[in-house]
């Protein structure tokens, strides 16, 4: 007997984000030029080059900072190029950015729970009168911020504000954020820069934990080699604003155009 197909199957096999033969021109300055991958439900895939390779405009591109010249991203069967950049977060897109952007003078709680309100549905008007609704919204979002604080061990610090704390934990109070709106797809940018060894450890086993407790696929962007070949299923490597390179790490790791593009000389 022939087995029909599910929704469960499809998703398995239609990827979560696809990046379509996109352009990206700044004046007359080829930033990215016919790139494609896809990045498939609940895989970790990162994106390495050197300096100016397109990897921070291809993030861009992807959360709708940037236009696309040609090509098309779609998400989850939605086309990001026909979409404002303000729906992003709505669809189930978070990022995190290279420069830690957090509201100093909140605690560490009322900044994850700051990144939770694209999910709030209560108006203006039952907040203000304190209805049902809102407290009951109000109560899930403290709840969810708990698990979050939890789960990226930082409710020993909830009720400090963040200036109070050192570098290493306000790029986890910007990662808790990020996954406050329960995303589907996490975008990192650069998230080990200005840590230590200890703390791009801690960081490899927050990545995977991330993924895999939340069911999360994400995309990393980053040069600290370790830990995206370490956390990496795939790793797609850009050059000139072009794609080199696409594999496993050992992959990519080896690949002739990879080796030339990071140390100047032929394998």
């Amino acid at each position: 007997m022939e087995r029909v197909a599910t929704g469960d199957d499809e998703k398995a096999i239609k990827p979560l984000l696809e990046v379509d033969r996109v352009s990206v021109r700044f004046g007359g300055v080829v930033a990215l030029d016919g790139v494609s991958f896809d990045l498939s439900h609940g895989q970790i895939c990162g994106l390495i080059g050197p300096n100016g390779a397109g990897k921070t405009t291809l993030f861009n591109c992807v959360s709708r900072f940037y236009h696309c010249a040609s090509g098309r991203i779609v998400f989850d069967g939605k086309v990001l190029t026909d979409i404002p950049g303000h729906h992003v977060a709505a669809l189930g897109i978070s990022r995190t950015f290279q420069n830690v952007a957090l509201f100093d003078s909140l605690s560490v709680r009322d900044n994850v729970i700051i990144g939770r309100h694209t999910r709030c549905r209560s108006g203006f008007v039952a907040n203000a009168l304190n209805l049902r609704r809102a407290r009951r919204e109000d109560a899930d979002l403290r709840r969810h911020a708990n698990e979050l604080m939890e789960l990226l061990e930082l409710d020993f610090v909830a009720d400090r504000q963040v200036t109070e704390l050192p570098f290493g934990l306000r790029k986890r109070v910007e990662l808790a954020r990020a996954l406050a709106s329960t995303p589907r797809l996490l975008l990192l940018d650069e998230p080990a820069s200005g840590l230590n060894h200890e703390e791009i450890g801690v960081l490899s086993g927050l990545i995977r934990q991330i993924r895999d407790r939340l069911r999360i696929s994400v995309l990393l962007v980053e040069h600290h080699m370790g830990l995206v070949m370490g956390v990496s299923d795939k790793v797609v490597a850009l050059n000139f604003g072009r794609k080199i390179a696409e594999g496993t790490p050992t992959q990519v790791r080896g690949h002739a155009d990879v080796i030339q593009a990071y140390l100047g000389a032929p394998a």
